[in-house]
């Protein structure tokens, strides 16, 4: 490897990190929960529009500095649309080829976003596994494989510098209670909740992290029996979450609580977020909000006070044409008003 065009490439990785101001936390008081505080930090303002963004820089600086990226080589990642969207955005600011392979279903949108940048998409059908694909592409096509779902944990520098967990920390420090009760998560590649989890450890604080998770997603199932082999059984709507077996970057002993959500009440609690905030959210964004409503009733029945923190995931336009368009979903069995009604429920109660 070129030491001259590795250190132009970590230079160009630091400079960007630098031009990115950190993500907002927005805070949002219901009156059918008094004493509890909720708090979502806004991982959409990234450039590349999710959360997505900080994992795929720490994994091209962990490529990059283990040797696995070279000048000129391409690369490659299986992914559901928004860790591509920000590995090929971040391929694109190193000149480097980039492949996406997604599942077929993936939103229409993500795809042309992907190759708006360039990338090449990948479409694999149901059934078939993105990640093995991925892996053969590049074995026989000598490219690099970032492998965000055996990576993620480890990619990620989970002490500091900046992660997601330090960054809720201290935007916490001068609220009415900065040591939350909860910080709420999805898990994809289970690298956030990772990260979470050890960070909390790390600086002794008590707030305990609690995954939201689609109704009979593996990660439910395998943190109940401390499986790493446990499989769904059921498919979810909900892009990025919901994966059909545990990930190995899913640390169960940092995970406090996992809480099931079915799809229909995530999609309407993303619904709800546009209209409370202002602006579109993905689907996991709404079943991370469910999972806070469940909690918060929690601590509301027991008389505590205190706050709870989670994460708006991704942009919501990237679902219009499947989440947010009421054909898609009644073609799906997703009868939308009984799913608000629900919802409405909860934040009257």
């Amino acid at each position: 490897m070129s030491r001259a065009w590795l250190k132009a490439a970590l230079d160009c990785l630091a400079q960007e990190a630098a031009r990115s101001a950190d993500t907002h936390l927005l805070r949002l008081d219901l009156p059918a929960f008094p004493g509890v505080r909720f708090y979502f930090k806004d991982e959409a303002a990234h450039p590349t529009g999710s959360l997505k963004h900080r994992l795929a820089r720490s994994l091209y600086l962990y490529a990059l500095c283990n040797g696995r990226l070279r000048e000129g080589q391409g690369v490659i990642d299986a992914s559901s649309g928004s860790t591509a969207i920000s590995e090929a955005w971040f391929a694109r600011l190193l000149g480097l080829r980039f492949l996406a392979v997604m599942p077929a279903c993936t939103a229409p949108a993500k795809v042309r976003l992907l190759r708006g940048l360039g990338a090449e998409c990948v479409l694999v059908p149901a059934g078939v596994d993105a990640e093995a694909v991925a892996r053969q592409r590049a074995e026989s096509e000598g490219l690099c494989y970032l492998d965000q779902f055996g990576l993620a944990e480890r990619a990620t520098d989970w002490r500091g510098n900046n992660n997601i967990a330090e960054s809720i920390v201290a935007q916490m420090a001068r609220e009415p209670d900065p040591e939350s009760a909860w910080i709420v998560c999805g898990a994809g590649t289970g690298g956030t909740s990772a990260t979470i989890g050890r960070y909390l450890r790390y600086r002794r604080l008590d707030t305990r992290v609690c995954v939201a998770e689609p109704t009979g997603g593996a990660f439910a199932e395998g943190w109940r029996r401390r499986d790493g082999e446990a499989r769904a059984s059921r498919p979810t709507l909900i892009e990025g979450i919901g994966r059909l077996r545990v990930e190995p970057g899913f640390l169960f002993d940092v995970v406090d609580e996992v809480i099931e959500v079915d799809d229909g009440d995530s999609i309407a609690a993303a619904w709800w977020l546009e209209q409370a905030l202002g602006r579109r959210y993905g689907g996991s964004s709404g079943t991370n909000l469910v999972a806070c409503l469940r909690l918060a009733a929690g601590m509301r029945e027991r008389g505590e006070r205190g706050s709870i923190v989670s994460l708006l995931c991704d942009h919501g336009e990237r679902y219009g044409e499947t989440l947010f368009n009421a054909d898609w979903l009644a073609a799906r069995g997703i009868a939308l008003p009984d799913h608000h009604r629900r919802l409405a429920d909860r934040l009257a109660a």
